[in-house]
């Protein structure tokens, strides 16, 4: 039911992106932002994972720089039946984790130094567990999709209320649909993408508590970073903010 929601969430929210693109040039318009969803998607498909490390310097470690951690991902990689990941650690002190990549065989997983002094061992487990389940449901290339068409969404908004709209269809719609485009086309956007990330994270917290077979230590482990993300500062994150729970974060 969750796969069903999201593909209907997605198809949705290209929808809304062809209709932002036919409000600006009418059906030549909606061709193109099709082809321009396509584009953006494709390139989203095979550089996510590079950018998004990229975008929060992350670091790769492996069993000399940080094998607890590095222990911990390759036991619950093997306990769900996925390839072992790539494993990264971002110097923050903020407690978090995100997996990102196009599917599991091209997967990382990325903890901040903050979440391996702040949790304990389980709780820790419990989180990466969470983000494998990401990596499990293709979360990660879902999430990015999104993000991707939201932020053309709103970009292309913007620019239908620059050049006013199509002007041509004698009904009035350029300027009146060019205002309301710009105001319920984000906020359209922005709610189908949280629709999505609520619906991918229930399914990663079930996945995690079973895989990690500590569902308490999950739920102990997301409360301390929900307070803490209140608490301590995350420049980088802000500095990139995503409108978004992760990418896929915790």
């Amino acid at each position: 039911m969750n796969y069903l929601r999201t593909a209907i969430l997605l198809a949705g929210l290209t929808a809304l992106f062809m209709a932002v693109g036919y409000l600006i040039g009418g059906g030549i318009g909606a061709v193109i932002a099709l082809l321009f969803a396509a584009a953006t998607n494709l390139f989203s498909y095979w550089n996510s994972d590079k950018l998004v490390l990229s975008m929060h310097d992350a670091q790769e470690v492996d069993e000399r720089s940080a094998p607890e951690l590095v222990a911990i991902v390759r036991e619950l990689a093997q306990r769900a039946g996925l390839p072992m990941p790539r494993v990264y650690l971002m110097d923050s002190p903020q407690p978090n984790a995100f997996a990102t990549g196009r599917n599991p065989q091209h997967a990382a997983v990325c903890a901040t130094t903050g979440l391996l002094r702040t949790l304990s061992r389980e709780e820790v487990a419990g989180v990466i567990a969470h983000e494998l389940g990401h990596v499990r449901n293709h979360d990660t290339l879902t999430m990015t999709i999104t993000a991707t068409i939201a932020g053309v969404i709103s970009m292309l908004a913007q620019i239908g209320m620059f050049f006013g709209g199509r002007r041509d269809n004698g009904s009035g719609l350029g300027v009146v649909g060019s205002l309301l485009m710009l105001v319920l086309a984000p906020i359209a956007a922005m709610i189908v993408q949280t629709a999505i990330s609520c619906s991918r994270e229930y399914a990663a917290d079930n996945f995690g508590g079973r895989v990690s077979e500590r569902p308490d230590a999950l739920a102990s482990a997301l409360m301390k970073i929900s307070q803490m993300a209140v608490a301590v500062p995350n420049d980088t994150a802000e500095a990139h903010a995503f409108g978004r729970r992760d990418q896929t974060d915790s």
